[in-house]
């Protein structure tokens, strides 16, 4: 068969691959996107609460509380779940997390993140209008609810904080509340809206619009497996299910995925995985949900998806690929039923992916240290469907020789030694 050449080889096509691959070829690079499926965003970006999180400045950090360890712990909380089987080899990660979670590298972090969030939302819009689907972003912000007044005392603390760095927000009383969603029920202290984020109510589906505006505009989308990549004296090579492709550079933007390159390759970049479940329900009768709500003290999050109201949980830490244990969605569901009047599931079992995550909670943009024409594009924690178009921008810039938008020293790989 005929090997396939373009200028650049993108390997996957969840939301950070397909942002990577469009800015590329807006900068006038021929590229093939390569995925183990046929189909865009079936992976880690098909299940996600749908926020565009531009207003989440501080990102999600190892708790310093020593009650609240003491609960994850003893797998006591919603919050957190873990496989004592897989305690070995996910351990040392956490320990690194922890320590990268103290208050002063936890801002560093932030600032770090900073200026990807803020353009979170302006690159989304871009791409959104010209995949011509406007129904797919809607700007209803997202609801953080809160039961006790120590938890609203803490929220309104980081909303202050996040309020220097352009953060809008408003704390919602019991009153305000029921004004913005009359089907809630229960007592709650108190609420935070976040007017600004966008709302997505179809991720997937999203991600597999942008892949076809990338395939009018001339790119190739090709099933292919990523593990064959190997370096040539030309460049790189892909096996796929149609013959060879060939690319003098080649990005790895496999999200959970991506150790299953880079590692062969010698690098021993510290990347872990935190799972997560959703399940589809029908809302009872009339029953309108109009925002993302997110239980905050019970560790779980409602969206008005498409498909119906989507439960997501919390954290799973597990083997990445260990069988699905939706311990969490079992706890929650009871409560969520209490919350909102929720019908029958829509799915017929849990959904289960894998958020990729960095003990710095910062992804790894950029050229990877020893290999020529080797990028890294992937680790973007728990904000994949938001940050994807813009580090798919700062990634295309660098590797085209443009000015970044900002500095990319903070996601270098060579932090990690």
């Amino acid at each position: 068969m005929a090997e396939l050449k373009a200028d650049v080889l993108v390997l996957g096509a969840g939301m950070v691959g397909v942002g990577a691959a469009l800015h590329l070829q807006k900068r006038g690079r021929d590229v093939i996107l390569i995925d183990r499926s046929d189909r865009a965003g079936e992976g880690t970006s098909f299940g996600n609460a749908g926020l565009i999180e531009s207003a989440s400045v501080f990102p999600l950090m190892f708790p310093r509380d020593f009650r609240q360890i003491l609960q994850y712990a003893l797998n006591r909380t919603p919050q957190a779940h873990y496989h004592l089987s897989g305690l070995p080899a996910f351990l040392p990660w956490l320990v690194r997390y922890f320590f990268a979670s103290s208050p002063q590298r936890a801002l560093h972090s932030a600032m770090a993140e900073l200026p990807l969030i803020q353009r979170s939302l302006v690159e989304h819009e871009a791409l959104i209008a010209e995949a011509g689907v406007p129904e797919l972003l809607r700007r209803t912000g997202w609801i953080k609810l809160f039961r006790t007044n120590a938890t609203l005392k803490a929220a309104a603390d980081e909303l202050r904080r996040a309020k220097q760095y352009g953060v809008e927000g408003d704390i919602l009383d019991a009153g305000a509340i029921a004004l913005k969603e009359p089907d809630l029920r229960g007592k709650f202290a108190g609420a935070v809206y976040f007017p600004q984020p966008g709302f997505i109510p179809d991720p997937g589906g999203l991600a597999k619009a942008y892949a076809a505006l990338f395939e009018r505009k001339g790119g190739r989308f090709v099933v292919g497996d990523a593990r064959t990549l190997e370096q040539t004296s030309a460049g790189w090579r892909v096996s796929g299910a149609a013959g060879a492709m060939v690319a003098r550079e080649v990005v790895v933007a496999l999200g959970p995925w991506s150790d299953l390159v880079f590692r062969p390759l010698g690098y021993s970049i510290p990347l872990g995985v935190k799972r997560g479940y959703h399940l589809h329900l029908a809302p009872k009768g009339n029953a309108v949900l109009h925002h993302p709500v997110l239980d905050s003290d019970n560790g779980y999050l409602l969206a008005p998806m498409n498909r119906g109201i989507r439960l997501t949980t919390g954290v799973e830490f597990a083997r990445r690929d260990a069988p699905p244990t939706p311990v969490q969605v079992e706890q929650t569901l009871p409560r969520a039923r209490a919350m909102f009047p929720l019908g029958e599931a829509i799915d017929a079992e849990p959904w289960k992916g894998a958020r990729p995550c960095l003990p710095d909670m910062i992804p790894v943009i950029g050229k990877a240290p020893r290999h020529p024409g080797l990028w890294f594009d992937f680790g973007h924690q728990h904000h994949g469907l938001t940050l994807g178009p813009v580090t798919g921008r700062l990634l295309a810039e660098m590797m085209t020789g443009e000015t970044p938008f900002t500095d990319p020293k903070p996601y270098a790989a060579e932090r990690f030694g």
